[in-house]
Formats: structure tokens, C-alpha cells, sequence
């Protein structure tokens, strides 16, 4: 047993060791096989850092004289750019800068200016948070210079709801010609030079615009805010004078000089709050509202209420709605803030407490006082007139659309896109009338007397029961219904010549006589007042 036992266990290692070497001698083998190959191809096909080129017609540099050391200056000629995306958005707008600079005294006095109200600043920084993004991503999709995102800091401190002395309005302060210029509807139910998205859409496009035009971001700013036709006038008399015709070289008024060194200031500022001791807030450089379709008009409050937000800050991210209704025809669209933009799609949904909106479009259907109109809807005088800022003594005219309750009968039926897009009101002066006579001149006809008092032939007619083409007798008594303040004119008038006596008190600013106030010029005047006393007979 044990010999069998010792042949085994030499027999074995022997074979064990033969298939070894041979192992051995194959990976030995491959691996020559490899190194071979990697000499020959280097590199994976089309690989540009790896690639390289063999044969007699090649020439590899070499470098001659001693290897030098890179200095930082060399360094920095040859930047890297960062793949990396910024965390926070002026960072971001930083990067995109890319007008260039403006240097000069008024620059330096509106960074002061700006430094001295830290408190500003932080307001208004504050207030951009929520639009920046979606300016800078425009911008950036535009390839424009991203300084521009900083604009509505200079036109309205970023308030959407702003509205200046000349009537221009929004965050980027559209005026109203400009903003139809541009397709921004103005209407009873909403204001686009106020929309966040549609505002920045035209603020753009203008600014691309006047920069196609001058071929000078500081000259298309400058129009921006003066106007295309003011700085083109500007250029052509600079050149006519052989002058100059760069921005600091025309002649411009004084808040078009100040308005690109303003917008320069705070890109200072931006670029190095440091050196100023600004403070900006965080931005992060994320997307801070979301758009969601709405498909039923809803009240603004419930919209709010629905979204889980602040009806001071749903109104800040749709400052167009000018009613306490948003119509869907017109805005299909609102915008919420990212994280509530679901919340408001699951509560809409699931909304089972009656009608979206309280409030619906009526349209006049003839021209009528606001009494009337207030009977046909439903509504007190009072409510009417406030809810549609109807003054008194004003009429409304056949066409215009009022904002009224809606009432159950028609609590399905949203407003349609006509009326959502065209709405609006026209108003005109209530005219009270009062019942006078007047004596016929001598060859007076119903169309001499219609003449001189401003009415109608056919009204004269009708009042006195004659044809329009009649005459009437010297003397003859014409029955006329005129205005109520044009009546007391010619009352005063006609006594005035009978007795030859009018004494009139009056302010110093409003002296006049009663032969020459016109039927139309009112007795009383909010400047002025005026006293007309008739001594009688």
C-alpha cells in the first residue's frame, strides 16, 4: 500500500508541473502579442489626444535649449474655461458680462449714490430673486450681454407693478404705444407691459432691435430710454458738425446721460460688492417659478389659496391681472413659485366648492349711465363704479365691458377670447339738458338757430314739431333742449342784453365776460369759480 501510495503522489506533481509550463508559456506569448499590437496602434480610432502618426514624412518636434518654466503671466493668457455650472446666479451674470465699460464721474457719483442706501439695495436685490433667473436664461439663449439682466434695477428697482410719472409701466417700463408696438395687450382685464414673461419677451426684442440699429449697446440703451428717433437725430447733427457720435459725445438730455452710468454703477457693484460693502441675498442658480396652465377663469385669491402661497407674492409673480379675476381665454398661463407649482395642479383638481371665478365680463349692449347699467347686472351704483373705476356723471358707452358678479345661471360659461383680448371701456360726459326758448332773428330757419346754439337741424325740428328745412317768423319762440351749464350761459347772455346790466365776480385768474363765454365753457371749473349774478328787471 505504501508504494502505491509514494508512486502517486510523485506521479502527480509531475503532470500538475508540465501543464504549468505550458501556461505559463501561452500568457508569456499573449502578452508579446499585445505589446506588439499597442506599438503598432496606438490609441482607440479617432481618439484626438491619443492619435498619432507614423512614416518617413512625419517629424516630431524637439525642444531646443533648456526647458523653461511657464510663468503666471503666460499662465493666465491661456484660461481654462470651468465646466462646472456657478451655485449661485451673479456669479453666473458675472460670466456673461460682456459690454464694455463706462468710466467716468457720473459713474463714480451713482456708486456712491447706490453704496450710501445699503437698505436699497437690499430691497431691490430682494425683489429680482424672483425674475433674475428667467432673465439671465433669456439672455444666455439670445447670446446678449447678461449686464442687462441689471435694467430693470435702473427702470423700476424691480416692480412689476411701477408705473411712472409719463405712464410707462412694469419691470421694464413699457410705454403704452411701445408695449402694442411689441404685442403687449393693454385691456380692462390684464396689463402685458406687466407680465413677467411676455414684458422681458419685448424688452428684449426692443433692445436687440435698437442694438441692430446703432451697433452700440451704450447707444441702444440710450434709445432705449429716449428713443430711437431722439438719438438718430442726435447722431446726424454730431456728424453734420463733424462731431463726434459716442455715447458721452451726443447731446441728450439729463436722465438719458445718467442712464447708462447708472446701469454701470451697478455692475460695479455686482461685480465686486466687497469694494462697495454691498451685501447681496443668495440667488441660487435655479429657476424660481414654474409655468401652469390654468383651463377655467378663477379668481385671483382662489389661484392663490389653491397654490399654497401669499396673495402678495402670487400677485408679484402675475402683476398683469388688473381685475380680481384672471381670465383663461386671455392668460392661459400663471406662474408659481417651483415647489408649489404641483400643489396648485393637485388642488385644482381636486377643487369641489362651487365655481373657479366669482366674477364675469358684461358688455354694454347700448350707451347708458352707470344707474342703468348697475340694474341690468345685478349690482348697486356704487359697486359698479368702484369695481370699474366709472367716475360719477360719466356715461358708459354701447360696446364697453364691465367686470360683474357672476351670477349661477351662467356660472359654467368663461369669457371667450374676444372679449378676454379686447376688452374695454369708453366713457363720456353726462350731459344734463334743460328746457329753454330762444326768439327767432329775422330770416332765422331750424338750420341757422341748430348753428348757433351746437345742436342738431333734426333736434331743433323735433322739439318744435316743423320740418328741417323751415323758416320762422322775427320774434317766434324755438324750443331748444340744451346742455345744462350752455342753458345758464345763454340765460345770462339774453338778460344781460335786455337790461344792459351783468356784474360778474370772479378770481383773478378766471376774469371773463358773459358775452364772450361760449355755450360750452363751463360756469365752474375746478381751477377756478366764477359767479354770474343777473340783476332782474
Amino acid at each position: 500500500m505504501t508504494p502505491h501510495a509514494r508512486t502517486f503522489s510523485l506521479a502527480a506533481p509531475s503532470s500538475f508541473s508540465c501543464l504549468s509550463s505550458r501556461l505559463v508559456l501561452l500568457a508569456v506569448l499573449l502578452l508579446m502579442a499585445v505589446l506588439t499590437g499597442c506599438a503598432t496602434q496606438p490609441g482607440m480610432p479617432g481618439d484626438p489626444v491619443l492619435m498619432t502618426q507614423s512614416g518617413p514624412d512625419v517629424r516630431v518636434p524637439t525642444a531646443k535649449g533648456p526647458l523653461r518654466a511657464i510663468t503666471p503671466g503666460k499662465l493666465s493668457s491661456h484660461q481654462i474655461s470651468s465646466t462646472e455650472p456657478p451655485k449661485e446666479l451673479w456669479e453666473r451674470i458675472r460670466r456673461g458680462f460682456a459690454m464694455p465699460d463706462l468710466q467716468n464721474e457720473l459713474v463714480t457719483d451713482r456708486e456712491q449714490w447706490y453704496a450710501s442706501r445699503p437698505d436699497y439695495i437690499q430691497r431691490m436685490t430682494e425683489r429680482s430673486s424672483k425674475y433674475l433667473f428667467h432673465i439671465v436664461e433669456e439672455l444666455e439663449r439670445r447670446q446678449m450681454p447678461t449686464e442687462l439682466a441689471l435694467l430693470p434695477f435702473i427702470e423700476s428697482a424691480f416692480n412689476p407693478q411701477a408705473v411712472s410719472s409719463a405712464k410707462a409701466a412694469g419691470m421694464w417700463q413699457f410705454m403704452p404705444a411701445t408695449g402694442r408696438d411689441f404685442s403687449l395687450k393693454q385691456n380692462v382685464f390684464r396689463d402685458d407691459r406687466r407680465d413677467v414673461l411676455a414684458s422681458t419677451r419685448a424688452a428684449l426684442d426692443y433692445l436687440q432691435r435698437l442694438y441692430g440699429m446703432f451697433g452700440d449697446w451704450h447707444l441702444a440703451l440710450a434709445a432705449y430710454n429716449w428713443g430711437e428717433g431722439s438719438v438718430g437725430r442726435a447722431i446726424a447733427k454730431n456728424q453734420k458738425l463733424g462731431l463726434g457720435t459716442s455715447y458721452e459725445e451726443l447731446n441728450m438730455p439729463a436722465e438719458t446721460r445718467l442712464y447708462v452710468p447708472k446701469l454701470q454703477a451697478v455692475k460695479n457693484i455686482v461685480a465686486n460688492p466687497e469694494a462697495f460693502r454691498a451685501e447681496l441675498p443668495l440667488i441660487e442658480n435655479h429657476p424660481y417659478f414654474q409655468q401652469v396652465q390654468i383651463t377655467r377663469d378663477i379668481d385671483v385669491a382662489l389661484a392663490a389659496r389653491l397654490a399654497d402661497v401669499k396673495i402678495e407674492d402670487f400677485k408679484a409673480l402675475n402683476p398683469s391681472a388688473r381685475r380680481p379675476v384672471i381670465l383663461a381665454a386671455g392668460t392661459p398661463h400663471i406662474l408659481l413659485p417651483w415647489d408649489n407649482a404641483l400643489v396648485f395642479q393637485r388642488n385644482f383638481n381636486a377643487y369641489s366648492q362651487g365655481q373657479y371665478a366669482s366674477w364675469t365680463a358684461w358688455t354694454a349692449p347700448s350707451t347708458m349711465n352707470s344707474a342703468e347699467a348697475a340694474r341690468h347686472t345685478g349690482m348697486s351704483e356704487t359697486d359698479l363704479r368702484s369695481m370699474n373705476n366709472i367716475p360719477p356723471r360719466m356715461l358708459i358707452k354701447a360696446g364697453s365691458t364691465l367686470l360683474v358678479p357672476r351670477s349661477s345661471a351662467n356660472a359654467q360659461n368663461d369669457v371667450s377670447s374676444h372679449v378676454a383680448d379686447n376688452a374695454q371701456v369708453s366713457l363720456a360726459p353726462e350731459i344734463v339738458t334743460h328746457r329753454t326758448t330762444v326768439k327767432a332773428r329775422k330770416g332765422e330757419s331750424v338750420a341757422s338757430i341748430a348753428s348757433r346754439y351746437g345742436v342738431t337741424a333734426a333736434s331743433v325740428a323735433a322739439w318744435n314739431s316743423v320740418s328741417a328745412n323751415a323758416a320762422f317768423k322775427k320774434g317766434h319762440a324755438v324750443v331748444l333742449f340744451l346742455p345744462l351749464r350752455a342753458h345758464v350761459a345763454t340765460s345770462a347772455h339774453s338778460t344781460a342784453r335786455a337790461t344792459g346790466r351783468v356784474h360778474i365776480k370772479a378770481t383773478p385768474r378766471a376774469t371773463v365776460t358773459a358775452a364772450k363765454r361760449s355755450s360750452s365753457t363751463p360756469i365752474k371749473r375746478s381751477s377756478e369759480k366764477t359767479i354770474v349774478k343777473i340783476k332782474k328787471r
